[in-house]
């Protein structure tokens, strides 16, 4: 079945960077438009960045543009999220999905990954 794992969460301050990676098994992962989106306490799924199956085309929202850069690894079935100049608002857990932008917001999950954006 398919299975999600994502990691490299964690408490970091403002300003900082974290990278999340997302290895991914039980589907043909390379095939798959990939993405990644997140929630805040208290508020609902919010959709963060999109990549194509051919890893050519991404998006992301305006929120993290400029700041976020999605990529994958299609031999290591890994997609990843680096994330720069985190502001507390960036505070979620974070989750990678199957799909391109709000169809992914119904797509399976996995367990998640905490960051939190503090001083």
């Amino acid at each position: 079945q398919v299975q999600l794992v994502e990691s490299g969460g964690g408490l970091v301050r403002p300003g900082g960077s974290l990278r999340l990676s997302c290895l991914a098994s039980g589907f043909a992962f390379r095939h798959y438009d990939m993405s990644w989106v997140r929630q805040a306490p208290g508020k609902g799924l919010e959709w963060v960045s999109s990549i194509g199956s051919s890893g050519g085309e991404t998006d992301y929202a305006d929120s993290v543009k400029t700041r976020f850069t999605i990529s994958r690894d299609d031999a290591k079935n890994t997609l990843y999220l680096q994330m720069n100049a985190l502001v507390p608002e960036d505070t979620a857990m974070y989750y990678c999905a199957k799909y391109w932008g709000r169809r992914a917001l119904t797509s399976e999950r996995g367990q998640g990954t905490q960051v939190t954006v503090s001083s």
